[in-house]
C-alpha cells in the first residue's frame, strides 16, 4: 500500500454488506456493497435517503479487511454519492489493487476523470422527473469507457422522450452500454419495455432485482 497520510485514509461509511447485485451488467452476482455517506443531490425518487447523513468514519484499511471477510469477486462502491468524498478515489484504487472486480455507482454530477481506469463506472444522467436534471455534468460523457455503463432512471413518458433525445445528441450507445430503468411505483415496467421495442432502441432495460426479492429493505 502506498504511503498515504492517516487522516486521508478515512471515509464516512453508511454500511458494508453482502448481497446480490440488483442492477447493471453484473446483476444477480454476489457482491459486496460499500455504501458511503453523503450526497449533494436530492432526487425525488431516491431510495437511499438514510445515507445522506450519519454513518461512521472507517479507515480504508478496515474497509478492505471487512470486504475481504466476504471473499467476494465483485465490489460495488455506492452511496449516497461516493465521489462527494475525495478519498473514495483512493479506496477504489486500493480495491482494484487487491484484485477485485470493482464498480462505482455515481450520479453523474461530479467529475469522474480521476477515477481509476480499472473501475467499471455506472453513471446516471438525471432525468427531468428526478428534480436534479440541472446537476448533470455532461463533460463526464467524454470520460466514459466502453466498459462503463450509463443509466437513465425514468419516471414518466416525458423522461423517456428526454432520454431518447440524449441518446442522439451525445451518440451515447456508441460510447458505452446504456441502461433504462423504471422508477418503481411511478412507471410500469411493461410500458417502458413496449416503448423501447416500438422505437427499436439499442439499450438494455433493467428492473431492480433486489426490490423484487426483498422490497425496499435498504436496497438489499
Amino acid at each position: 500500500m502506498p504511503s498515504h497520510p492517516a487522516e486521508q485514509e478515512r471515509l464516512r461509511v453508511s454500511e458494508i454488506f453482502y448481497s446480490l447485485q440488483g442492477e447493471s451488467r453484473t446483476v444477480g452476482w454476489p457482491t459486496v456493497f460499500i455504501r458511503l455517506t453523503g450526497c449533494p443531490l436530492r432526487c425525488l425518487y431516491c431510495d437511499t435517503r438514510y445515507a445522506f447523513q450519519g454513518g461512521e468514519w472507517v479507515s480504508c484499511v478496515d474497509i478492505l479487511q471487512q470486504t475481504a471477510a466476504f471473499h467476494p469477486h465483485y465490489i460495488t462502491v455506492t452511496g449516497g454519492e461516493p465521489l462527494a468524498q475525495k478519498n473514495s478515489l483512493y479506496l477504489l484504487e486500493q480495491l482494484c489493487d487487491a484484485g477485485y472486480a470493482v464498480s462505482l455507482e455515481t450520479s453523474g454530477a461530479l467529475d469522474i476523470a480521476a477515477v481509476d481506469p480499472r473501475v467499471n463506472i455506472v453513471m446516471d444522467l438525471k432525468t427531468p422527473s428526478s428534480g436534479e436534471e440541472s446537476k448533470n455534468r455532461y463533460l463526464n460523457i467524454g470520460e466514459l469507457k466502453q466498459s462503463d455503463q450509463l443509466k437513465f432512471v425514468l419516471g414518466t413518458r416525458a423522461d423517456y422522450d428526454w432520454a431518447r433525445s440524449k441518446l442522439d445528441e451525445y451518440n451515447l450507445t456508441q460510447r458505452c452500454e446504456v441502461l433504462f430503468s423504471p422508477v418503481q411505483g411511478e412507471l410500469a415496467a411493461t410500458d417502458l419495455a413496449d416503448w423501447i421495442l416500438a422505437d427499436r432502441l439499442p439499450v438494455r432495460m433493467q428492473i431492480q432485482l433486489h426490490k423484487l426479492l426483498w422490497g425496499d429493505e435498504k436496497g438489499r
